[in-house]
């Protein structure tokens, strides 16, 4: 009996939700703190305020191009769809730059921690351990990605909170205790505009696991509901968190030169404020919190690997493929695993730079998605349609606008040659725009199932 296999519908809001908080790591906050406080003079939490602010005109573009089209594929299925199939392309293009060095943060943020414990321990081993660990739990069925996820989630949750207690109690039992409610972290003398947008383009990319829940959305029950509110949700929880902790830890610590290796310094403040005991139990979850960002990563850059090559942008018989049993697109995988050992040649802050370039690019684009195919096209153009389909993201791009200003010069060449890359690709995939890139034609009442099996039936859907 032949049968087609394709991706499954089995997560519900809280899993969605669980997987993007896994792909932003609630730790994050810790392992940026120490560059951030530098960049920002000493003004994080006020940076994360921006930084929320900013994104969340974003995040309600995303939310009405999931309603229009509940497809994986984020900003490149909306972009393909609205303006071209060819720019949606370069969009996507320029997205797996963002993805693709998502699972090389984690691992490079794990190597710091423990080159700094374990010095004697080549570096590149602290890479590799990581990334085989992400792509061997991404290999089996999705839900275990989500078991793992939501464990680790909830350690991350709970020694934030312990972590936050711990700075309190101590700024209590000081002499200094006053500076507990201190505006010095939000605002001071040193303040610069300039230093906030130094801040921004480092932290950009805590934000990016709503927009990679999009990726998710043809494995979704009800995408159309589930994935906007997931991703308001944690664009939310997200900002307001961030901000809290790092408010309590600048406050604690406002100058961070004075610790020894500025990037790691959570782990030099975790022994000060509950002795070594609490740091060996920071240090572990930090571990097992960015193993675990690194699988909500590499599972969502496998899922629009998956949609590109379902289009025939990318090829099909690769990328396109899923194993019958469990549904899962393993060359991918594979793959993206492979493409994340690189991070033995990069560090911290240049990664994180080339994300935030794939990043406001595809943020960039779904903003104009909106008012292209809303406002011009429907021509949806109510006073409420106004402010949803025009004013919010033009804002959005406002916002955009500042970052792409303050961007790293290093990361901006990188991502200009990687972007290069993609034309030339396409180029070649178009026969010099004889034709248009592949668009992808996805059918809500009937999930798109692409790869024959002759020898398994298909797998009826399982309820996580």
């Amino acid at each position: 009996m032949n049968e087609k296999v394709g991706l499954k519908r089995r997560l519900k809001f809280i899993h969605v939700f669980v997987l993007g908080l896994a792909l932003l790591t609630p730790s994050t906050v810790f392992d940026t703190f120490g560059i951030a406080s530098l960049a920002t003079k000493g003004h994080v939490p006020l940076v994360y305020m921006f930084a929320m602010c900013a994104i969340i005109f974003t995040v309600l573009s995303y939310v009405q191009m999931v309603k229009a089209f509940p497809s994986a594929g984020s900003a490149y299925t909306y972009v393909q769809k609205t303006f071209h199939p060819n720019i949606g392309f370069l969009v996507g293009w320029s997205a797996l730059c963002d993805y693709l060095f998502l699972p090389m943060v984690y691992a490079l943020a794990i190597k710091i921690y423990m080159s700094a414990y374990f010095p004697s321990v080549p570096e590149w081993l602290w890479v590799a351990i990581p990334i085989l660990l992400i792509s061997v739990a991404n290999l089996f069925n999705i839900k275990v990605a989500v078991s793992f996820s939501t464990f680790f989630v909830l350690l991350q949750v709970l020694i934030s909170g312990i972590f936050v207690a711990l700075l309190i109690g101590g700024m209590m039992n000081s002499e200094e205790a006053g500076s507990l409610f201190s505006l010095e972290p939000l605002y001071s003398a040193n303040l610069t505009f300039s230093a906030v947008l130094a801040g921004v383009t480092i932290l950009a990319y805590s934000f990016v696991g709503f927009d990679a829940m999009s990726t998710l959305a043809e494995e979704t029950i009800n995408p159309t509901k589930t994935i906007p509110r997931a991703m308001i949700a944690l664009a939310l929880y997200t900002g307001i968190t961030y901000t809290v902790i790092t408010y309590f830890l600048q406050a604690s610590y406002p100058d961070v030169s004075i610790f020894h290796d500025p990037e790691a310094a959570a782990a030099e403040i975790a022994p000060k404020i509950g002795g070594m005991l609490f740091a060996s139990i920071f240090l572990g979850i930090i571990i097992v919190s960015n193993i675990s960002g690194g699988i909500a990563a590499q599972l969502s850059i496998s899922r629009l690997l998956y949609a590109m090559g379902r289009d025939n942008v990318l090829p099909r018989k690769i990328f396109g493929y899923v194993t019958p049993r469990s549904g899962i697109p393993i060359y991918n995988i594979i793959i993206s695993g492979g493409v994340a050992l690189t991070a033995v040649f990069f560090d911290l802050v240049t990664a994180a730079s080339l994300i935030s370039f794939g990043a406001f690019t595809a943020f960039t684009f779904v903003n104009l998605s909106v008012i292209v195919y809303y406002y011009v096209k429907n021509k949806r153009r109510s006073i409420k349609e106004t402010f949803l389909y025009l004013i919010f993201p033009l804002i959005g791009i406002g916002f955009l606008s500042i970052m792409w200003y303050s961007m790293d010069a290093q990361a901006l060449l990188l991502g200009l040659f990687w972007n290069t890359a993609g034309f030339i690709f396409l180029l070649c995939i178009t026969k010099m725009f004889k034709k248009s890139a592949p668009m992808f034609d996805f059918d809500e009442s009937e999930p798109a199932l692409i790869e024959e099996d002759k020898n398994h039936t298909a797998v009826n859907e399982v309820n996580i």
